[in-house]
């Protein structure tokens, strides 16, 4: 049998240069965020056993940690504050101390690097509050707009510490516009809202609400986290909160929900980011640390498939090794 040569794809697959030249999708160190745990006790470093590779780090560990990212090519930083015990209450008010962890390391990171650095600050309540929910409890049930209420007052803490983004992260309806309308008034217009615009009530945030000391003490979040099985809902989430003002959507987590990444893509002009998740992450680790898969292989493949289902951004625990390693 005489085969036709008219069509031979594996024409562009002969060599790496062929394959590069005709490659529809790339990964580059810009597109990705590195998140941190912030502690509040300055020169602290702690391991986080159920994310191997990734330490809670006080703001001093923080700065020296960031410089030598930037030496990679990691230009952007997500961060998340920690309190003490002690310093935890009904309200999470310390989530909103100026002088707290995630107000001071903005400050000192935007201090440190300036314009050379993209500073995106998560606003929640969750870590800071004896209960563990994203927001205000009463009789059992998490209130929305009280709720509301005191995220914008943490915006606003963190805006004014300089955070380029602020990024909501507590599903709670209204809060995108709530904040925009805050930091407009207080002329912060240039302080931008990455919002948590489709954020589902995943089990596999396991591993960082161990980093973050952030489980609830009762209940679950399913009340105002998504339902993992609905794709319309995330579409209808993301064009709230895009009409509220945000400046970059969200889609979390990433690699089970790339469908929901797609579907949110085809429906809005704005940056899109995909949250490679804890459990995804510790996920990979725990295979490769067994030997049952190649890590820079998977993690490659993995960043691209958010890629290819059109997230711009991508926030991922293993930006620094995947650089560091030249995974990509």
């Amino acid at each position: 049998m005489t085969l036709s040569r008219l069509h031979r794809p594996r024409r562009l697959r002969r060599s790496a240069a062929h394959r590069s030249l005709a490659r529809e999708t790339r990964v580059h160190p810009d597109q990705l965020v590195m998140p941190h745990f912030v502690l509040p006790e300055r020169e602290a470093r702690e391991p986080i056993p159920s994310m191997p590779g990734i330490d809670r780090l006080g703001v001093g560990a923080l700065l020296e940690r960031v410089e030598a990212d930037l030496d990679l090519g990691i230009r952007s930083v997500l961060l998340f504050g920690l309190e003490r015990h002690d310093r935890k209450d009904a309200t999470g008010s310390a989530a909103s101390d100026p002088d707290g962890s995630q107000a001071t390391a903005i400050r000192e990171l935007k201090r440190a690097f300036g314009d050379d650095l993209v500073v995106v600050s998560d606003v929640c309540l969750c870590g800071f509050t004896d209960h563990g929910h994203c927001g205000i409890v009463e009789n059992g049930r998490v209130l929305n707009d009280p709720s509301v209420e005191r995220l914008t007052a943490v915006a606003v803490v963190h805006a004014e510490a300089g955070a380029d983004f602020v990024a909501p992260s507590d599903m709670m309806d209204g809060r995108v516009g709530a904040i925009r309308r805050a930091l407009d008034q207080r002329g912060m217009v240039d302080t931008g809202i990455l919002a948590y615009a489709v954020k589902y009530a995943s089990a596999y945030y396991g591993p960082f609400r161990d980093a973050a000391d952030s489980a609830p003490q009762f209940g679950d979040r399913r009340s105002y986290q998504m339902d993992p099985c609905n794709v319309r809902e995330a579409v209808r989430e993301a064009r709230l909160d895009e009409s509220e003002g945000a400046d970059i959507l969200m889609v979390k987590p990433a690699l089970a929900y790339l469908d929901v990444v797609r579907a949110v893509r085809a429906e809005t002009c704005l940056p899109l980011a995909a949250y490679n998740v804890s459990g995804e992450y510790s996920a990979v680790k725990a295979a490769a640390e067994r030997g049952w898969l190649d890590e820079g292989a998977v993690v490659y493949e993995n960043l691209v498939a958010m890629r290819r289902a059109g997230a711009d951004i991508l926030i991922t625990y293993h930006a620094r090794e995947a650089l560091e390693g030249g995974w990509l």
